[in-house]
């Protein structure tokens, strides 16, 4: 994390916690990150004192993390029943409502002919997939007037969304704040902000996959550039909650530091999924263990130090919650395959990647209920497995 971020925020001190829930991205693997906060708002329901309210003051999504983001935001007036209504907005989901792929059946017997066909497809549309569907999808389901309605309301401060430009290589936060609290924005090294109101545009841009999902172009500083995933590039993912006042941050990763090497459980040689899945978890493991782990570390420091000391210096400490996969997503995916589509499965079969560690891969692109209900209940788990930590920080006692 910038040490910039919490000096500057350290200057002006809030007058009540401000919580944030940062979203990182991960494809359909993000569906994890519905069943953490379908129990999170289960256990708030349970506590005496609770009051419906939506929990989150500061709202910033990541890649798919940034749709979830935009759902929240735009149903967070209604309390703690934004947070089911994005359970059964996942539940709603196929693979269908988020990309298509025109595959014949002769692309599964040639590797040579499956990768000329999907070249092509990327040259027609700088991508192998087309998104068509997820643009019509968020414009059904998520309303923008809503995220408006939630900010004049205050059930939520500022919502926030990361991309990063193909253009310049510049990893920009776009924000929505409520028009008499706007903070001011920031310009980093390799990092910027933009105070606008946010578009379905926006979410696209942050959740386009690299390879996979088309680029989408944005309007910034008066030029239009092209802009990718927000995982891409981005070296401080706690920095935009942070700048926009949480106190205390909530994030939910899909990421796994370990995990099977590309070859698959068994070492062999990898193939080009388990190449390709390796190399998408590279993007999608960024900096956050390591940005948590100094956050953590500069609070423990500051909670350390006498009042009167910790007062007079230019920091305020920022608590922090990760959670993240206990069990491995890949294995989860690998139970799934045939649920992708039939055309995906002809692509990527006929170019191998489909075998061993190939499941990496699917595991971004696998839409479908069975699997989505799968991530929903493992986020459950190990949300209920840390009960006491939420309950915690939120400031409730355990019930």
């Amino acid at each position: 994390m910038s040490l910039d971020s919490v000096i500057h925020e350290g200057l002006s001190r809030p007058e009540r916690p401000v919580h944030g829930l940062v979203l990182m991205g991960g494809g359909a693997r993000t569906a994890y990150q519905v069943g953490v906060l379908g129990a999170v708002a289960s256990l708030l329901r349970l506590q005496p004192a609770g009051s419906g309210d939506f929990p989150f003051q500061v709202l910033v999504g990541t890649s798919a993390g940034a749709l979830n983001a935009g759902y929240l935001a735009s149903s967070a007036s209604r309390g703690l029943a934004a947070l089911d209504e994005l359970r059964r907005f996942w539940s709603e989901l196929h693979c269908e409502a988020v990309y298509q792929l025109e595959a014949p059946l002769w692309m599964r017997f040639s590797r040579l002919l499956a990768a000329v066909k999907l070249w092509g497809h990327a040259r027609a549309r700088g991508a192998v997939l087309d998104t068509m569907p997820l643009v019509d999808t968020l414009h059904r389901r998520i309303s923008l007037a809503g995220i408006e309605a939630s900010l004049a309301a205050g059930a939520i401060d500022a919502v926030a969304v990361t991309a990063s430009s193909y253009t310049t290589g510049v990893h920009w936060t776009f924000c929505q704040s409520a028009s008499d609290r706007q903070p001011e924005t920031w310009t980093r090294p390799g990092r910027r902000a933009a105070f606008e109101p946010l578009t379905i545009e926006h979410l696209m841009a942050s959740s386009a996959l690299p390879f996979l999902f088309p680029a989408t172009p944005l309007w910034v500083d008066g030029r239009r550039e092209y802009f990718g995933d927000g995982s891409m590039r981005q070296i401080s993912p706690l920095s935009p909650a942070i700048r926009l006042g949480a106190g205390r941050i909530l994030v939910i990763g899909v990421g796994q530091s370990e995990r099977a090497g590309p070859g698959g459980p068994n070492g062999h040689e990898p193939g080009l999924g388990g190449i390709a899945g390796h190399a998408m978890a590279s993007v999608f493991h960024d900096t956050l263990q390591a940005d948590v782990e100094q956050t953590q570390r500069l609070a423990r420091t500051l909670h350390g130090l006498p009042r009167e000391v910790a007062a007079l210096l230019p920091y305020r400490p920022i608590d922090v919650l990760a959670i993240q996969p206990s069990e491995s997503l890949d294995a989860l995916a690998r139970e799934h395959l045939k649920l992708l589509p039939a055309s995906v499965r002809r692509a990527l079969g006929g170019l191998g990647a489909l075998n061993d560690a190939g499941a990496g891969l699917a595991s971004y692109l696998l839409f479908e209920p069975a699997f989505v209900q799968d991530l929903v209940a493992l986020g459950e788990r190990d949300a209920y497995a840390r009960k006491a930590e939420l309950l915690s920080f939120f400031g409730a006692g355990a019930a």
